[in-house]
């Protein structure tokens, strides 16, 4: 058991109502630096899919992919398929999924802050790879660093946002980061806009501009303080409780502090976090670590996201046009965010969970009907239709920033004890690259295989797990990081599961 304080006989007591302090302008500022972390992932998000449909990038790495785009007599649905193509999209993806695992007991015994500089010196290494690549050997070498720098950035950076914010504004700042990741997404798309016409080496700015949220990151990473929960966990009280009074900007945070100290005593009691996780008071945060990034990835949001200018291109657009639009896509996803910012602490976690779910259902489930009634295998969408598609991707894209984006995100990182916490965020962001790599592996075949049908594949998984947010996940609104263990004893369904001590 963790969070809250203890009394004599080792029950927990509830006691964030004795919290004390306020927003000061320093945590604001840690924050804004910490979330560019967020950047660096939107960042690749959005260079992935713009560069991949580039015909100086294809003729250079992808001879077959290119031959196949020119050519009149390939389905239109088929055009982009190959392994290899995906390859290099996926390729990171996975090499992230290994990197958060070792970035785990980083994280844990060396800080937040180690985790974050060394995410950012392993993506900037890998984007000046990228840029001047001659090979195929040197493009997936430098797409591996990238996916260690975004394995670490995930890793510390959710972390560092959940344990520096106020509890009652913990929601709306720890989505910094992504709204640093849609910003980066947008970036990405307009360099790509901006790029297109530089045929020979138009795609290496695209890919070397990387670089620059990376360098931001690292140099902002040695300049942030440590968390107090991490300060504590280490064994740095004094430091800790210094650097809590600093944030909240009161020297009156004894019952935050203590609640602090009881959890690191906790945790520090802990050898083997991942073990600990498995056990029966962890499960509901074990299953939402699983199934909320899992289903963040199934919404189909990477797919449009990844493969936006491909996929506009797919359905007639030209080269142009296709960057143009997913652009487009891009300024809704980072403006959407927004909206989640404002809201979340104030309408909760679940309701922007269960309605962006039902509108991203009607949006994919249009776009099927629209596809399978007015494009075929080797025509072209109307221009009135072709808008009308924008439109509605447009509006998922903004049900899936203002729910499913940030909250997949948000709420894994709240919720686990100091003990297990890092290694939670390690499962949480373990899962989502996990499904990031199936889905930018296979989005090209099953679109092949799929056609119209694969938006209906997507929507079918937005209706589960709309159900399971109904059922399974309760409100996290406002509920103190080190007492998030009380929410579970409430719980309709989880408090038959979880022990009281």
């Amino acid at each position: 058991m963790a969070g809250g304080s203890f009394a004599p006989g080792g029950l927990a007591m509830e006691r964030a109502e004795q919290y004390q302090g306020k927003v000061t302008s320093y945590v604001i500022i840690a924050c804004l630096v910490a979330a560019i972390g967020g950047s660096i992932f939107g960042y690749d998000i959005g260079i992935s899919g713009g560069v991949t449909s580039m015909d100086g990038f294809l003729s250079h790495f992808f001879k077959e992919v290119y031959k196949s785009k020119k050519s009149a007599h390939e389905n239109n649905y088929c055009k982009y398929n190959s392994q290899k193509l995906s390859a290099f999209t996926s390729s990171l993806y996975l090499a992230g999924l290994v990197a958060t695992l070792v970035a785990s007991p980083v994280t844990r015994n060396y800080g937040r802050r180690a985790s974050i500089i060394c995410g950012g010196i392993s993506f900037f290494i890998g984007a000046v790879l990228n840029a001047f690549a001659i090979n195929m050997a040197m493009l997936l070498v430098g797409r591996i660093l990238l996916g260690v720098g975004i394995g670490f950035g995930n890793q510390g950076v959710p972390l560092y946002l959940s344990e520096m914010a106020p509890a009652h504004l913990r929601g709306g700042l720890n989505m910094m980061f992504q709204l640093a990741t849609t910003l980066g997404i947008f970036t990405a798309n307009m360099v790509n806009y901006g790029t297109q016409n530089l045929h020979d080496w138009g795609w290496r700015l695209s890919l070397g501009l990387a670089a620059v949220p990376a360098f931001m990151m690292t140099v902002g990473g040695i300049f942030l303080p440590e968390t107090p929960n991490s300060l504590v966990e280490r064994k740095s009280k004094d430091k800790g409780r210094e650097v809590l009074e600093r944030i909240r900007g009161t020297s009156n945070v004894d019952a935050e502090f203590q609640d602090i100290v009881d959890a690191s005593e906790i945790a520090n009691s802990i050898k083997n976090p991942f073990r600990n996780i498995f056990e029966k008071k962890n499960r509901p945060q074990l299953v939402m670590a699983i199934f909320l990034p899992m289903f963040q990835i199934l919404t189909g949001i990477n797919s449009i996201l990844f493969y936006a200018p491909v996929l506009f291109q797919t359905m007639g657009f030209g080269g142009e046009a296709s960057l143009y639009a997913s652009a487009i896509t891009g300024a809704v996803l980072a403006s959407s965010t927004l909206i989640s910012m404002a809201t979340v602490d104030r309408l909760g976690r679940r309701v922007l969970l269960i309605s962006g779910g039902i509108m991203m259902v009607v949006c994919q489930v249009i776009v099927a009907i629209i596809l399978r009634m007015k494009f075929g295998d080797n025509q072209e969408l109307s221009k009135g239709y072709s808008i009308l598609v924008v439109i509605v991707i447009c509006l998922f894209v903004l049900a899936f920033g203002w729910s499913w984006g940030p909250l997949g995100w948000t709420i894994p990182s709240e919720i686990f004890p100091l003990e297990t916490r890092s290694a939670g965020q390690s499962i949480t962001v373990a899962v989502n690259l996990l499904f990031t790599f199936i889905i930018a592996q296979s989005f090209l075949s099953l679109l092949c295989a799929l056609k119209f049908g694969i938006f209906l594949f997507f929507a079918a998984w937005i209706t589960l797990m709309t159900i399971f947010v109904v059922v399974f996940l309760p409100e996290t609104k406002g509920v103190p990081i080190e007492e998030m263990t009380f929410l579970w004893r409430k719980h309709w369904f989880w408090k038959k599961r979880v022990p009281v001590s």
